[in-house]
């Protein structure tokens, strides 16, 4: 793996930025939502989940459950078979409605906007709280999922072996014109791009300012080298056909 030297240059820093920002300027997230309450019940779904399972699951959902009160009235049992297919959905299931309790009996049906208050519902950890308050433009956060972690290192961005401390290093380095969208461009930079497996390299935007090209272009071409090898090292095919 790549040895990280951090801090960056922060030449580098802002040219990676100002180029995702050149491909996207408003990037948002790929969860389906029309409200706070639909925004948080969402990413609160997702966690060792897809976007994509999540948008099936929730587009039947919220079109009978879209409020805590409707939310609540359906009822853990009502709840499961809407989100059946998503991971964890037991679990998943008692949060959301023990948040949506909360909700009317705390905050009058709505979500409340601060750190503090929601991170106290039910199922709405830092990293949930961080990607809603990101999202509806209320305090520039950056949640470290497994894209964000994986690409920030291969960029250089950080070195740091925890998400938190990953996330400390980004809002040491990433200019502040980019911080409230940084979260969103490494997310998708990761899922589409900066693969786990196979990072698509040739086709990155950022390759040229990425200290990781390299080995991946090493490692990518071993793979091919090798695979030659062992389909040069396999006997030639037997002929069917028998003297008589």
């Amino acid at each position: 793996m790549v040895a990280v030297v951090y801090p960056p240059d922060p030449h580098r820093v802002a040219e990676l930025f100002r180029r995702f920002e050149s491909l996207s300027e408003h990037p948002k997230t790929e969860l389906n939502y029309t409200s706070p309450y639909t925004l948080v019940t969402a990413v609160a779904l997702s966690a060792q989940a897809t976007d994509v399972s999540v948008n099936k699951a929730t587009e039947k959902l919220f079109a009978v459950a879209d409020t805590p009160a409707k939310m609540l009235a359906l009822g853990e049992e009502g709840l499961i078979p809407y989100i059946a297919s998503i991971g964890l959905y037991r679990t998943k299931a008692r949060n959301v409605i023990a948040a949506a309790r909360l909700l009317l009996e705390k905050h009058g049906g709505e979500v409340p906007l601060e750190r503090e208050a929601l991170q106290a519902l039910p199922g709405v950890g830092r990293k949930t709280a961080s990607v809603v308050l990101n999202e509806l433009g209320i305090e520039p956060a950056i949640a470290v999922d497994t894209h964000v972690f994986r690409v920030s290192h291969r960029l250089g961005l950080a070195n740091a072996p925890t998400p938190d401390k990953v996330e400390q290093q980004l809002f040491e380095v990433v200019p502040e014109p980019w911080l409230t969208r940084a979260h969103h461009w490494l997310i998708l930079h990761g899922r589409y791009t900066c693969t786990a497996q196979r990072p698509k390299c040739p086709a990155c935007p950022v390759a040229d300012l990425c200290p990781s090209r390299n080995f991946y272009a090493e490692a990518a071409a071993a793979k091919v080298s090798a695979a030659r090898r062992t389909a040069r090292a396999k006997p030639a095919p037997r002929s069917g056909s028998k003297s008589r």
